[in-house]
């Protein structure tokens, strides 16, 4: 290699949209996906600073830009079906494809039912499995001409122990993951693979932060999200698919099993909140199987 010159990053001439990408964990995946090569479309609601919300996608544009690559900051708000389509020509117009879709944003409720006001349902539900699914929808004409995409969604495998105290929210965050099974299912072989991603701990984020999720101690870093991120969407798009993945189960799939880099606080070892508490009398009802238990489909890898 010639004196002065670098080498090429990994996803260099690769395209990715992150929604939700203003802050938190949606803006650490695209850093690292900066970091390593590739041009950025830095997508979100927020377009000036505010003193509770830090980020804005010009923000976050710039820090991509500073890393080397390009940016495009668009405002979206994912329960537009007509703002994702105009993000969708604006990145082909700027960039001419899209490789990585990933599908960040997200809505939380931890309600019971009749706690939930059916306007309540209708948000998360927007935010979540049908922003995903419009999203989802607007880049695979894009991906299939390309013969080449990773989507991922950032939702949990699907587990009955969870649902009580959050219905509305699991509902609509399994509608994500089916997403990721189903479409993978639909997809294979044509190279365009489709995942679910979630954390085996809690993350640091805006959510963990203001809704007071444990100590800080139990948290970890964005980073290992991000990280996930970017080496799942070296994975083979044939045939690693429809999958639904823990961080630490797929990083311990690659040999990787020290993650104490990224401890919130670097001396406690945060709990694990997946999988969760095993409760056979919703697990085994009716005869049902522990869906969970089956997060590869057996028609892929």
């Amino acid at each position: 290699m010639a004196m002065g010159t670098m080498a090429p990053r990994t996803l260099a001439g690769r395209v990715a949209v992150v929604t939700g990408s203003t802050r938190g964990i949606g803006r650490e995946i695209a850093l690292k996906l900066a970091s390593e090569g590739a041009d950025i479309v830095v997508t979100g609601k927020s377009t000036e600073a505010q003193e509770n919300l830090a980020g804005t996608i010009y923000s976050v544009a710039e820090e991509v830009r500073a890393l080397g690559v390009r940016a495009l900051p668009v405002r979206v708000d994912v329960r537009d079906d007509v703002a994702i389509e105009n993000m969708v020509d604006a990145t082909l117009k700027e960039f001419g494809r899209i490789d990585y879709l990933i599908n960040n944003s997200g809505a939380l409720w931890w309600r019971d039912v009749q706690d939930t006001p059916m306007s309540r349902y209708d948000l998360v539900h927007s935010i979540n499995s049908r922003a995903s699914f419009s999203c989802s929808h607007a880049v695979l004409p894009t991906m299939l001409k390309q013969g080449f995409g990773h989507i991922i969604v950032m939702s949990p495998p699907i587990d009955l122990n969870l649902l009580k105290g959050k219905v509305a929210y699991c509902i609509s965050k399994y509608g994500m993951t089916m997403l990721a099974h189903g479409m993978g299912q639909e997809l294979l072989g044509k190279g365009v693979a489709v995942n679910a991603l979630w954390p085996a701990t809690l993350i640091e984020s805006f959510a963990t932060k203001n809704f007071r999720m444990s100590e800080s101690s139990q948290w970890r870093k964005a980073s290992i999200l991000a990280d996930a991120v970017f080496s799942i969407i070296q994975e083979d798009p044939n045939t690693f698919t429809a999958q639904a993945l823990i961080d630490e189960e797929y990083f311990a799939s690659k040999g990787i099993h020290d993650l104490s880099k990224y401890r919130f606080n670097p001396d406690v070892e945060p709990d694990k909140t997946w999988p969760p508490v095993w409760i056979p009398s919703l697990s085994l009802m009716h005869g049902m199987l522990h869906v969970s238990q089956s997060r590869a489909l057996p028609l892929v890898k």
